[in-house]
């Protein structure tokens, strides 16, 4: 009974935000908004190709935080530290930030005070996605920019290294998200890369009995650890997510999984754990089925809390409110 009523609640909550946002939001008031958009991300995905991954998981964060409302994109400054500068989210990629930053310079030429750093990030979210080989699906726009970015807010609201499936599934359920919806976001770990960091608990050391998460393939394990070997003094080395595809957005994350090549904790947790393993076999099989559950969460999260009407802001700059 409770579930049906989170369902309808959840049901109305999307319906009422639909009635608000809509795809062609910036129909009249900047009718190149969609076009400035693919040739500011065609031009940086070219140059660096890493940034369809880095900017997917950009959206990621700022959506679970305080909502849909770019408000991981603030600056720090001496009376407020912003959610960009919390730790989980010191690793986020400098050029998913640099796209967001050129397309509402040319946004604010073509039509200024006019398109939200929201919305920017969420329609240049979609299109890198599908031009790295994703799937397509709906952008809802008409967001305002958030009013408020407190690094004090981030905590409990983004999954971390050392939470457990029973946490990392809660956290999901409490923004909206089931057991299969999570599994089907996880598949954003088909591109882009970890910083050894992140990983090397499992390769390095992992238990009085085993040197290494004895879940992981051995050649698989023996890589990383050349790649990783001076990880303490050089922070910026990194491996690839999906070790086999790296800048494709196709299937071969969860293909990758029953072979022991899952690079972080979650990752090999997503696989044993009952409750989502069943889904990480479907999608593993059938990459339609993973393509259409990723549009659909995607299209889902992109409504998280959204900010209409005065309850936000269209922001001059994507890292400064207006009010300073």
């Amino acid at each position: 009974m409770m579930g049906s009523r989170l369902i309808a609640v959840l049901l109305l909550f999307v319906v009422v935000v639909n009635a608000k946002l809509t795809p062609d939001y910036y129909k009249n008031t900047c009718p190149d908004f969609q076009k400035i958009i693919r040739e500011t991300i065609t031009n940086k995905q070219i140059s660096t190709p890493t940034t369809a991954a880095g900017t997917l998981r950009l959206f990621m964060h700022d959506c679970f935080v305080e909502g849909c409302d770019a408000s991981v994109l603030i600056a720090s400054n001496s009376f407020n530290t912003a959610e960009k500068d919390v730790d989980i989210n010191q690793s986020l990629a400098g050029d998913a930030f640099d796209v967001i930053t050129r397309a509402k310079v040319a946004l604010e030429l073509a039509c200024p005070k006019t398109v939200s750093c929201a919305d920017i990030l969420a329609q240049a979210t979609r299109d890198l996605v599908t031009m790295v080989g994703g799937p397509f699906y709906k952008v809802w726009l008409g967001r305002k920019d958030g009013f408020v970015s407190q690094a004090s807010r981030v905590t409990g609201n983004l999954p971390t290294l050392n939470m457990t499936m029973d946490q990392i599934l809660d956290l999901f359920q409490r923004k909206g998200f089931a057991p299969q919806e999570f599994v089907a976001m996880m598949g954003a770990h088909t591109i882009g890369f970890s910083h050894c960091k992140e990983f090397t608990s499992r390769i390095f050391n992992y238990s009085n009995t085993s040197p290494h998460d004895p879940a992981m393939n051995p050649s698989y394990v023996a890589g990383l650890s050349k790649l990783c070997e001076n990880y303490t003094t050089d922070v910026t080395m990194a491996a690839f997510n999906d070790v086999m595809t790296p800048g494709k957005f196709d299937n071969m994350y969860y293909k990758n999984l029953p072979k022991g090549l899952g690079l972080l904790s979650i990752d090999q947790m997503m696989y044993t754990d009952q409750r989502t393993r069943p889904y990480v076999i479907q999608y593993a099989n059938n990459q339609m089925a993973f393509f259409e559950a990723f549009a659909h969460v995607m299209e889902k999260l992109g409504l998280v809390d959204v900010k209409t009407g005065r309850k936000g802001e269209v922001r001059s700059r994507c890292d400064n409110f207006n009010s300073l």
